[in-house]
């Protein structure tokens, strides 16, 4: 168990259910062993932290975020008024965090890719979170339920200001590579791929071409506002859900706008509103072949005194946690026979 590269969560919040009434900090179980999560219990969605940042390009504290995003629980009920739903009655586990080696970056990615293929085949039935951690660890994540899943199909659904297809040869693995990385890889095709959020100045014109050659799907912000947020998430979520088997959501924070989102290093002008991307990633966890889902490139030490990114952050995951309530409570794919 020593060389098992997963620590225990570096931050923990005494449980305590006095009243009917959850906070999240009171309703998600921390991990105080290994044993424990091994154990018969099933549950429905299991996360980790993936403290990595310094494979971004720019510099970051990303690897900060998986602490921040478990203090910020404190702040958040389990009761969502917008849908009127309590989500309470799903069981979430905090697995701890990815054990990450303070020079290798090689190391921390292999690593990564281990604890990926680990909640795949441990917790068959779970929902799969990772709290990130810069954008470079989607890869891996991704490649370890590949190697779990060889002969499932799986498709991207990204929301993020940026296509992440940059040169491997030029760049490595890091938060701008990952999708390309993915791609050249041979684990997702490039037309299983669909970006939502891409605007303004910068993706640079070879990173578009090469996106068109692939086959990669992008869709700008202004074209989704245009046919409005939630049917190109719906149309978006159609289409993969009749060409792959496991649809893998990834969400940069950096797709926000930056005057909401000054936590997030690569948040520019002209993103996202905060209120969009909730409503994304609801409409997103009620689809059943969504199965997996990371949140990356947060970096708490940029972040306004109020931490709104953080909070941000902590409401796009309870946001997904929404639907994938919904997907259990009603049974039903509520983005199949949508209205197009």
């Amino acid at each position: 168990m020593q060389s098992f590269p997963l620590n225990p969560p570096p931050f923990y919040w005494k449980q305590s259910r006095s009243s009917p009434d959850l906070r999240v900090h009171e309703w998600i179980h921390q991990m105080e062993g290994h044993d424990h999560f091994l154990s018969d219990q099933k549950w429905d969605v299991v996360m980790v932290g993936v403290p990595l940042s310094r494979t971004s390009i720019s510099p970051s504290a990303a690897s900060e975020f998986p602490e921040a995003f478990r203090r910020s629980w404190k702040s958040f009920s389990t009761y969502n008024i917008d849908y009127d739903l309590d989500i309470q009655s799903l069981s979430v586990a905090d697995l701890g965090d990815v054990s990450i080696h303070v020079t290798n970056n090689q190391k921390s990615h292999q690593n990564i890719k281990i604890i990926s293929k680990w909640m795949r085949s441990t917790f068959t039935g779970s929902f799969p979170v990772a709290i990130g951690g810069d954008h470079s660890i989607t890869a891996m994540l991704v490649a370890g339920i590949k190697e779990c899943e060889p002969s499932t199909k799986i498709g991207i659904l990204q929301f993020d200001t940026h296509l992440d297809l940059r040169d491997l040869l030029d760049h490595g693995p890091t938060n701008g590579t990952p999708i390309r990385n993915l791609i050249q890889s041979g684990i997702v095709a490039g037309d299983h791929v669909y970006n939502i959020g891409v605007h303004g100045y910068f993706n640079a014109p070879s990173l578009i071409q090469y996106a068109k050659n692939q086959g990669v799907h992008y869709i700008t912000l202004r074209e989704a506002r245009k046919c409005g947020i939630q049917r190109t998430v719906e149309r978006a979520l159609n289409e993969l859900y009749d060409k792959v088997d496991f649809i893998y959501l990834t969400v940069d924070m950096d797709v926000l706008d930056i005057g909401v989102a000054q936590g997030a290093p690569a948040s520019t002008p002209g993103g996202m509103g905060t209120h969009e991307l909730f409503e994304a990633v609801y409409i997103a966890g009620q689809c059943p072949k969504v199965r997996a889902m990371d949140i990356v490139c947060l970096d708490p030490l940029r972040d306004a005194n109020s931490q709104a990114t953080v909070k941000a952050g902590t409401h796009v995951f309870l946001s997904c946690l929404s639907g994938i309530f919904q997907r259990k409570t009603n049974g039903n794919d509520p983005t199949k026979n949508s209205t197009e």
